[in-house]
């Protein structure tokens, strides 16, 4: 799941890690929005707020939307330059370490909001949009793009057009590779909306607070133990299989 890459995932893959890392944005994006009345996995509504405080010459107060936007792309950035730098070494596996970057940032902001009052958002905005921009950058790459999971606007414009080549078989001989992608954009979204609810559950109605984004680092960790013995399991079978064979 956190392993494979290019041509050697399948779909069970990315389905996988896409509905995980799918539910964890949207814990952290009904989190962020309920705590702080901002978005947090996407900045699409930030670049706009900035482009209007720009256009009315508040260029001061535009600035903490250029903040939130620059926080996501270094987030994007960081994760990728990680990727990239340690990529030759085989015994290490590269896409962990963005991950375990995000489940520190989520644990921290809990443990921040339990221990003091925060009396400045923005940096809390700012690390939660670095950790997203984290996760859709490493999604991205160990799915050569195929999987994002912290916005749901191209999603749907991509669901929009599979949907509609369903209907001309002609031009779109594929079927099975067409439903293929919209099963993973519907998990997906599902996984995104069910987040998203049980965030929003647990911060209101429980009473959690920010104490919810650590239900999205506990996924995480757990996922990245269950990645790792699933292939220590299968690596030690292999192994097991071609000592009989040799003998």
């Amino acid at each position: 799941m956190f392993r494979h890459q290019g041509k050697s995932r399948t779909l069970k893959h990315n389905l996988r890690i896409a509905t995980i890392l799918s539910f964890v944005a949207g814990i952290v994006n009904v989190t962020g929005f309920l705590a702080f009345s901002q978005l947090t996995t996407n900045v699409t509504g930030h670049f706009a707020l900035f482009i209007s405080d720009v256009a009315n010459f508040e260029f001061w107060k535009g600035t903490v939307y250029f903040l939130y936007i620059f926080s996501f792309l270094f987030g994007s950035f960081f994760s990728s330059f990680l990727i990239e730098k340690f990529r030759e070494n085989k015994k290490l596996n590269v896409f962990v370490f963005p991950t375990i970057i995000e489940c520190l940032i989520l644990t921290s902001i809990a443990i921040l909001g339990n221990t003091v009052e925060i009396k400045q958002p923005d940096f809390i905005i700012c690390a939660l949009l670095f950790a997203m921009g984290l996760q859709n950058s490493l999604v991205t790459k160990i799915s050569d793009a195929v999987v994002r999971t912290t916005h749901l606007t191209g999603l749907f414009t991509d669901l929009g057009i599979e949907l509609s080549q369903l209907f001309f078989p002609k031009h779109h001989p594929n079927r099975q590779h067409i439903k293929s992608t919209i099963k993973l954009r519907v998990f997906i979204i599902c996984f995104f909306f069910l987040g998203g609810l049980i965030g929003g559950f647990l911060y209101s109605r429980i009473n959690l607070k920010l104490n919810t984004l650590l239900l999205g680092a506990l996924i995480l960790i757990i996922s990245l133990f269950y990645d790792d013995m699933r292939y220590s399991l299968i690596r030690s079978k292999r192994k097991y299989t071609q000592r009989k064979k040799s003998k």
